[in-house]
């Protein structure tokens, strides 16, 4: 009993004391405003640009097709290498079409020696004729003879060309210069059989054609850019590519098409526009338009994908811009968090138009020199008071992200 009495007295001595010492919460007073970085909203030329996956293919591209029958020997090139224009990528064993040329040349002489005994037997007839020893009827006969084996000579003529010709195609040779693909038949295979047997493809690769698909809206908007298209060539282009290396810009100064390749790096060469489908595709409502780039490193192979990037004219001059992250949506709207002199926080609703570059064009609700938040939008509200720093260069549009706006 009387270490429980001990205790009582103990409990009822220190609670006056506790109660007395008030909350400690409300001694420390309100928490300060919570820190966010903020940037003065400035205009900039921010390049806006049509964008598009685009399919790489060879400027030419020739399937290497077996024309005649017969057994394929030892291809004349590596795999994948580059070859030349008339170098010979397969053979086939000619010799049957060797003996075929030399029975053809036997067949073209035996006709000569016909129609060289005809045309005598025609200038002895005809001196026959006129001493009244044949008749005219013998005389047609001799000269129709003459007739026939001029023609049996034009026949042999043609089959010597046609055996000559199938010779030739057991060379099996490149038509262009280009890049050969892999061997489809390898040596010892019958190829011709049951017609032309694709045996590899060679493209041309430098330059290489990007066809890409533009929308009809796009297209409609800009018509000045597909104005005499029937004038770019191969030999326009490489002069082309030569200035866009040399300066960044093309004729009438196009900055030229950038390709963006899988890994998101951009091509190190820019391509030129060189040509327009005939047709919108009805089921897409999109054109096809196709670009040329250089490719003499063979980077670019066909059958690449990349993104086609084509500068929208005059669209992105002297613009409001914020950054993505500045933005808070809002049921499908859009706001940022403008700071006033103050300090407070005041939601502005905003109109957006494209962005690129991280960042965002502006259409309305706000105007060149406000301070919006750009870091710590998750800590603010509307009339929240904030702690406002300065954001670090490179921050919604400061100039050490985008160029300032040109006069």
């Amino acid at each position: 009993m009387k270490s429980v009495t001990k205790k009582l007295a103990t409990i009822v001595l220190f609670a006056p004391g506790a109660w007395g010492c008030g909350d400690p919460k409300k001694a420390a007073g309100p928490p300060p405003p919570p820190t966010v970085y903020v940037a003065s909203v400035q205009r900039r030329d921010l390049p806006l640009y049509i964008e598009a996956v685009g399919n790489m293919d060879g400027y030419d591209n020739a399937d290497i097709r077996a024309r005649v029958r017969g057994f394929l020997r030892t291809p004349g090139y590596k795999d994948g290498s580059p070859v030349k224009n008339g170098q010979t990528l397969f053979t086939i064993d000619d010799a049957e079409y060797q003996v075929a040329l030399t029975s053809a040349r036997a067949a073209l002489a035996r006709a000569r020696v016909a129609q060289a005994r005809n045309r005598v037997q025609l200038e002895r007839d005809q001196g026959l004729f006129k001493t009244g020893m044949i008749s005219q009827q013998d005389l047609d006969n001799v000269a129709a003879s003459v007739a026939d084996a001029d023609a049996q000579v034009q026949a042999a003529q043609a089959q010597v060309q046609q055996a000559d010709l199938n010779l030739s195609y057991t060379q099996i040779k490149s038509p262009i210069d280009g890049v050969a693909g892999l061997a489809l038949v390898r040596a010892g295979n019958l190829v011709g059989q049951d017609g032309p047997t694709l045996l590899t493809t060679v493209s041309q690769v430098d330059p290489i054609r990007v066809d890409f698909p533009m929308s009809e809206s796009d297209f409609v908007k800009y018509p000045d850019r597909f104005k005499h298209l029937e004038g770019r060539d191969l030999a326009w282009a490489r002069a082309q590519f030569t200035k866009l290396d040399a300066t960044g810009l093309g004729d009438n100064g196009d900055p030229g098409v950038e390709i963006v390749l899988s890994d998101g790096s951009s091509y190190a060469h820019r391509g030129v526009l060189v040509t327009a489908n005939r047709q919108v595709d009805p089921s897409t409502g999109t054109i096809t338009l196709q670009v040329l780039v250089p490719n003499a490193d063979g980077v670019l192979r066909p059958g690449q994908y990349g993104r086609v990037r084509l500068r929208r004219p005059e669209a992105g001059r002297d613009v409001v811009v914020v950054p993505e992250k500045a933005l808070i949506p809002v049921q499908g709207t859009y706001s940022v968090g403008f700071v006033g002199g103050d300090n407070k926080v005041q939601m502005r609703r905003v109109e957006l138009g494209p962005s690129a570059q991280g960042v965002r064009i502006v259409t309305k609700g706000l105007a060149e020199g406000d301070r919006i938040v750009v870091d710590g939008v998750q800590k603010i509200s509307d009339g929240a008071l904030v702690d406002p720093k300065p954001a670090p260069d490179g921050t919604a549009g400061t100039p050490a992200a985008l160029p300032a706006a040109k006069n």
